[in-house]
């Protein structure tokens, strides 16, 4: 019955694009992807949610600490068993995967992944698995966008645009954050964005947040109603914050890849990986609960009157009055949180850093600004600086200070803490990308040498084939031959540089047109010098393996319009620069968004 229903639906949409002019057919595409991604933001935390709350209800009837332990472990057990057995053993994780489908595979996303993500991020974060769901909501929100896209046969800069539209609604559900899903898509994920492009983007973020607001119960959002206005006299403890959270998202994202290193030795034996993970992550939330699940019940904890509360029925519920203690209970938490992540992601769950960088980063907050307090320093605004905590690690993290600023102005309420937001995640972005090159999602596409978007020009070159603009038909001349033959072939073609080659095929040097322009016209000098005086070593060579940023790297540093290039050792053409320039500015025109 529902597939008749939604076929009707498809044959509608396909009727009312026979009608509409192709801007207004993609503002109502923007309109129901965002409605689509929402609704599988709604079943992602609804499920999260709720069985966050049972675990909690049941610890408190029955009174088992170890409850909340078990839960992870079946939770990643059934996520191998739902990959192994319906996926087909396989599922990618991470928002870089967006990001090299739109460079590299034509925006084109497969269809699993609309409702694969939904199935096992809900296993293994909703039964406790220490990730987030915000990676898994914002990858099946693309592929809503691409798989409309491609039902509707749109264009490469429209299924890219979708894409980002998915994306967008999918953060705007997630936090009812509809700036900060416009500015998550167009700062982390889309190529290039025109001013004309952010219409749908925005129309689908507003239309994600919207559904997610009347449908989802405010207590399943993370949000913040206490904190206190903004004193001029904090700033220099927010720069130290701003410090602080720039180093932590560096021992965050190092010990992060550590641990993914570690766990591919088992790739080969799942089930044993996922226990061995899984294990790992029941001791460390047996020792720290609030390490259980997204976290963000302890987030809002700490950034209330009470936050003593975290430490009620743990193994240091008799000190729940103690700051010190809480102090510490806080930094170790904060201390373990990659390694939790990491078991969870590492052993085979399914879900993303974004949540985890929030909960990270109240804790470094509150850890801060308590210490401050505790000490007699002074007396910092403890929630206000477990607030600001977050947009510091997310924007380190993520290399995406817009993002981070927006998203927690939004989920506070206002803009009362606009300045320490600017000033926390400027900072910690400045010190992360002094240390740490490219974004903690980017950083294993990078060392593939595949496409990351924080670098539109490296994005586009890499999408390039070096192949496919080398040219093999450039006349060449031997070493013991006389300028009279040179001569003559530059009379008869329009080359300007030729190859000089052995009987092996061997690249020995190379011959400019303006390099003998003054011998050329003297018939003595033509007929009694040889190639070989005149031929000069090339500066750079180019193989067919080199990527297109490498080839204009070379381009670069030898300021020369010409790279002859060699394959296995023998010479088999020229790479023109011009040419080059002129691939770059036609991929350029094709992938811009407008």
């Amino acid at each position: 019955m529902l597939k008749k229903y939604l076929q009707r639906l498809e044959s509608l949409i396909a009727w009312g694009q026979t009608k509409l002019t192709n801007k207004q057919f993609i503002f109502l595409a923007s309109v129901l992807v965002g409605i689509s991604v929402a609704l599988a933001v709604i079943v992602l935390k609804a499920f999260a949610h709720w069985v966050f709350v049972f675990a909690t209800y049941i610890n408190g009837i029955i009174k088992l600490s170890y409850i909340n332990s078990i839960l992870p472990i079946i939770g990643i057990l059934l996520t191998v068993f739902v990959i192994k057995k319906v996926l087909g053993g396989k599922i990618e994780k991470g928002t870089s995967q967006i990001m090299y489908a739109v460079a590299q595979k034509a925006s084109i996303i497969p269809r699993k992944q609309m409702y694969a993500q939904i199935i096992t991020s809900s296993l293994t974060v909703g039964l406790g698995g220490s990730a987030g769901l915000e990676s898994p909501i914002t990858i099946t929100g693309a592929a809503f966008g691409s798989n409309f896209a491609q039902t509707y046969k749109l264009s490469y800069k429209d299924r890219t645009l979708l894409i980002g539209c998915g994306v967008a609604a999918g953060i705007a559900a997630a936090f009812n954050a509809p700036i900060a899903g416009v500015l998550f898509a167009i700062e982390v994920l889309l190529v290039d964005v025109s001013i004309a492009a952010f219409t749908p983007i925005m129309i689908a973020a507003a239309t994600g947040a919207i559904v997610s607001a009347v449908l989802l119960k405010e207590n399943v959002l993370l949000s913040f109603s206490k904190q206190q206005d903004f004193d001029y006299h904090n700033v220099p403890f927010y720069v130290f914050l701003g410090l602080l959270t720039g180093l932590i998202t560096i021992y965050y994202s190092r010990w992060f890849q550590r641990i993914e290193r570690y766990f591919i030795r088992y790739n080969d034996k799942p089930y044993k990986k996922a226990m061995i993970g899984a294990s790992m992550l029941a001791v460390l939330i047996f020792i720290v609960p609030t390490l259980f699940g997204e976290g963000y019940e302890s987030i809002k904890t700490l950034s209330e009157n009470d936050p003593g509360k975290l430490l009620e029925d743990t193994l240091f519920g008799g000190f729940r009055d103690n700051k010190w203690v809480l102090l510490l209970f806080v930094g170790l938490a904060a201390m373990l949180k990659v390694f939790a992540t990491g078991f969870t992601l590492g052993s085979g769950g399914n879900g993303g850093n974004f949540a985890p960088s929030l909960f990270l980063g109240s804790y470094v907050g509150f850890f801060f600004s308590q210490f401050i307090t505790l000490t007699g320093i002074s007396k910092l605004p403890i929630s206000n600086f477990t607030i600001v905590g977050m947009a510091g690690v997310l924007s380190g993290l993520f290399h995406a200070p817009l993002t981070a600023i927006f998203l927690i102005a939004e989920i506070t309420g206002g803009y009362n803490l606009m300045i320490p937001l600017m000033i926390v995640s400027s900072i910690s972005f400045a010190v992360s990308k002094r240390f740490e090159k490219h974004s903690m999602d980017v950083k294993h596409l990078a060392k593939k040498g595949h496409v990351f978007t924080s670098n539109k020009d490296t994005n586009i070159l890499s999408t390039l084939d070096t192949n496919k603009i080398i040219q093999t038909d450039y006349l060449t001349v031997s070493p013991d031959e006389n300028l009279e033959k040179l001569v003559d072939l530059i009379s008869h073609s329009n080359q300007v540089i030729f190859g000089v080659v052995d009987k092996e095929k061997n690249l020995v040097g190379i011959i400019h047109f303006n390099d003998i322009r003054e011998i050329i016209f003297s018939n003595f000098k033509v007929k009694y010098t040889s190639v070989k005086e005149v031929m000069t070593a090339p500066i750079e060579i180019v193989y067919p393996t080199d990527s297109m940023e490498t080839v204009m790297n070379k381009f670069e540093t030898s300021k020369v319009a010409f790279l002859p290039v060699i394959q296995k050792g023998k010479y088999i053409g020229f790479i023109s620069k011009s040419i080059a320039l002129e691939a770059y500015r036609t991929k350029l025109k094709s992938m811009t968004i407008e």
